[in-house]
């Protein structure tokens, strides 16, 4: 148990670091709308969409994945009342405040990255409503993860955002019925929503335990693969291929890189050095306030010459470690701690 808690908090670990360096470009690059936008437009870099694209293909999926997969065992331990209280106070607090303060920001109602805080706080509300009616799976069950199993998940989760992105393509965000605060992305959201009840699934079932050696190197091997052909979209027929049935090649990204890094992770940074600690042990609020802090730098920042990749590992870096840092900082607060 205590093995598997710790190569989960690594990779979340380095999902958080992988989330800030994805921001950190998207000034520098056609990475969607953001804040703040450099005064020399020598600052740019047309290659870092494959960045961005490989990035956005699994990094949120699988956060939600792991956080799924602790909610099963502190439902259990907590019962409906603490759970959904702790919830609202770890999940509620942060969005309510780093909400309000974006949007005193920007003049405009927005939460920016804490869609992801959000809509977890959502479905985790919906795991408690559900778990007033039905029982837990405790039942044994001698399932486990293969290529073929998860294919099958790649390509249910594929077809369905395939035909969501008929409808909503990509990089288009909603407010269900223009009144429902929740902002999303529907051509990613079903990969949200399967990826999280995956991660309940594989909690109840020990699917993590049991994924064999061959199962976890073959899924990265294949998840590796789908990233290289993705960054080797270049225009002509492979680009056109690809692009066409996007949301079926990026699901299978999803789904192989994710099962992929979780057993390299189970097999190879399953550390619990006083390092990994206190990173796993800051990576949420570094997540809550990183965007913040990197908007300010970069406007500190915007009159000195580094290139654009050399500002982009810059921003990327230093973001990073002061996040971190504010989030130490801040847990000395009392109170604070239950939060963060």
């Amino acid at each position: 148990m205590n093995q598997r808690l710790y190569y989960l908090d690594n990779l979340k670990v380095c999902l958080t670091v992988l989330v800030i360096m994805h921001h950190a470009g998207q000034a520098y690059g056609d990475g969607g709308g953001w804040a703040y936008t450099p005064s020399n437009p020598a600052e740019f870099m047309p290659w870092i969409w494959h960045f961005f694209s490989t990035n956005a293909a699994f990094f949120m999926g699988l956060y939600f994945f792991i956080s799924g997969y602790f909610v099963p065992r502190s439902f259990d331990k907590q019962g409906t009342k603490l759970f959904v209280q702790k919830k609202l106070l770890r999940l509620g607090t942060p969005l309510l405040f780093i909400g309000a303060l974006i949007c005193v920001m920007t003049g405009k109602p927005e939460i920016a990255h804490m869609w992801f805080v959000e809509s977890l706080l959502v479905f985790c509300l919906i795991y408690a409503l559900i778990r007033r009616f039905v029982s837990p799976i405790h039942q044994a069950c001698s399932s486990k993860p293969t290529i073929i199993g998860l294919l099958i998940v790649a390509l249910v989760m594929g077809i369905g955002s395939y035909f969501i992105r008929l409808v909503s393509p990509q990089d288009h965000w909603i407010w269900p019925f223009g009144i429902i605060p929740l902002p999303m992305e529907p051509a990613h959201y079903l990969q949200y929503v399967m990826m999280f009840v995956l991660g309940i699934l594989a909690y109840r079932f020990q699917w993590l335990d049991k994924m064999s050696n061959l199962t976890g190197s073959t899924a990265l091997l294949i998840g590796i693969a789908l990233a290289v052909g993705n960054y080797l979209r270049d225009g002509g027929p492979w680009n056109a291929f690809v692009w066409q049935c996007f949301g079926i090649y990026e699901s299978l990204m999803c789904i192989f890189i994710s099962f992929g890094l979780i057993w390299l992770f189970r097999q190879f940074v399953c550390a619990s050095s006083r390092f990994w600690q206190w990173c796993a042990a800051h990576s949420y609020g570094a997540y809550v306030f990183h965007l913040i802090l990197m908007i300010v730098l970069q406007n500190m920042v915007d009159g000195i010459w580094m290139g654009a990749f050399g500002k982009f590992l810059f921003i990327g870096v230093v973001t990073t470690i002061l996040s971190f840092q504010l989030t130490w900082v801040l847990k000395m607060i009392p109170g604070v701690k239950r939060i963060l």
